[in-house]
This record gives C-alpha cells, sequence and structure tokens, in this order.
C-alpha cells in the first residue's frame, strides 16, 4: 500500500510535467503551413503583404515547371501559393504556348473554385486574364473590382494593382464598357454613403481611378450614366 501511495504521489507531477512539456513542443512546432492557413484580417500581428512578397523574392528564380508543381500541390499554403502563381504569371504568363494553355488554365479554373484563401483568388483571377485576354477579362476583372472592398486591406491592394496591371496602355471600348458597368453599379448601391463624403478614403480613391480610366476611353457622355454623388468626387 505505501509502494502503491509513493508512486501515485511521484507519478502524477511527472505525467503532468511531461504532458505540459509536449504541449510546448507541439505548439512550439506548429508549421509554417498551419500559419498560412489562416485568412489573417486587417490587424493580424502577420503582414500578409511582407509574407507573400518575401516567398515571391524566394520563388523569383524557380523554373517554370517547379513553379507549376508548386501550382498543382494541394498542401502548399497560401502565401505560398499566391506567390507561386504570382511568379509564374509574371515571368512565364506571356511566352505559354498555345497548345499548353488548356491544361493551365483548367488547373487554374479549379485552384480558383476550391480555394478559400483571396489572395490565391486574386493571383488566379489576373493569371487567367494574363493568359486569355479576350476570354476571361470579362468573367474575371468584375469579381477583381469587388475584391477591392475586401476587409483585407491587403487582399484590396493586391486587387487594386493587378487591375492597374490588367488596363495599363489599354484603349479597347470593350473592357472598359466592362469595368464601367461595374463600377457604376458598385457605386449605385453606395450611392448614399457618397453623399456625405468630403475626402474619399483610399479605397474610393483607387475606384475612382479606374473609373477615370473607362471615362476617358469611352468618352465622357458617359458620365450623365453615373451616380450624381460620384460627379463631384471625380
Amino acid at each position: 500500500m505505501r509502494s502503491f501511495k509513493f508512486i501515485t504521489y511521484f507519478s502524477l507531477p511527472c505525467i503532468i510535467a511531461v504532458f505540459l512539456l509536449g504541449l510546448h513542443t507541439f505548439c512550439f512546432a506548429a508549421t509554417e503551413e498551419q500559419v498560412e492557413g489562416a485568412e489573417l484580417g486587417p490587424d493580424a500581428i502577420f503582414d500578409d503583404r511582407a509574407l507573400i512578397n518575401g516567398y515571391t523574392d524566394k520563388y523569383a528564380d524557380e523554373s517554370k515547371d517547379v513553379l507549376w508543381a508548386m501550382i498543382n500541390d494541394d498542401s502548399l499554403g497560401d502565401y505560398k501559393m499566391a506567390a507561386a502563381i504570382r511568379v509564374f504569371k509574371q515571368k512565364y504568363g506571356e511566352e505559354i504556348l498555345k497548345d499548353e494553355k488548356p491544361g493551365i488554365i483548367k488547373t487554374l479554373i479549379r485552384r480558383l473554385n476550391h480555394s478559400g484563401s483571396a489572395f490565391v483568388q486574386v493571383e488566379i483571377m489576373h493569371t487567367l486574364v494574363v493568359l486569355d485576354r479576350y476570354q476571361y477579362f470579362a468573367s474575371m476583372v468584375p469579381p477583381l473590382l469587388q475584391k477591392m472592398d475586401h476587409y483585407n486591406r491587403v487582399v484590396s491592394a493586391l486587387a487594386y494593382d493587378n487591375l492597374q496591371e490588367t488596363i495599363k496602355n489599354s484603349i479597347r471600348t470593350r473592357e472598359a464598357r466592362i469595368v464601367f458597368n461595374t463600377l457604376r453599379k458598385i457605386l449605385f448601391l453606395s450611392r448614399k454613403r457618397l453623399g456625405n463624403i468630403q475626402e474619399p478614403d483610399q479605397k474610393l480613391r483607387q475606384k475612382l481611378t479606374i473609373l477615370r480610366w473607362a471615362v476617358k476611353v469611352l468618352g465622357t457622355q458617359e458620365l450623365k450614366n453615373l451616380p450624381q454623388e460620384v460627379i463631384g468626387l471625380l
């Protein structure tokens, strides 16, 4: 009986200590992928842009085959996936051969439909436009414009940057019409709030910048189709 009590009293603290040590080790060893799996809000302690930019720099010298293997890896974390897609787009998007495009586009659309990461979605949308502008401008640019209102400031900024890259040097009326009509709907929905704005915030300024491009391409007669509250802000 004494022996049993000794073992009980001695073992309980040891068991607790071992458990706490194991728990600490498990938490400390949480992988980078687990951290990446979370969709971080605007006030998170992690800098989303710095993480994506860091991986972008890291993958800058990777070959097309390596980047494509990463994009096809379902276990790759969201930041790494967004960076891999961005580098693939920037380095090889304009060089993809015609017979390669269908398979690449199919994979990207599958990834877009199954990814819950706004970072990944924004990069895929822009990549699809780069790969086939005529086919995907109308379907990908409107959701990119909507992503500019995302609660995460980095997602909003990435959407704007990609849109700026998309419309840069473009004078196509078809594309300007798509952009104009999308922004017109967005601005009409918020026209009551716009009436009280004296100084536009960053998101609104960015929308107005893109809207000015569309009006420049289409002509100033389009101004009459905009909410009156927007005219004063332009």
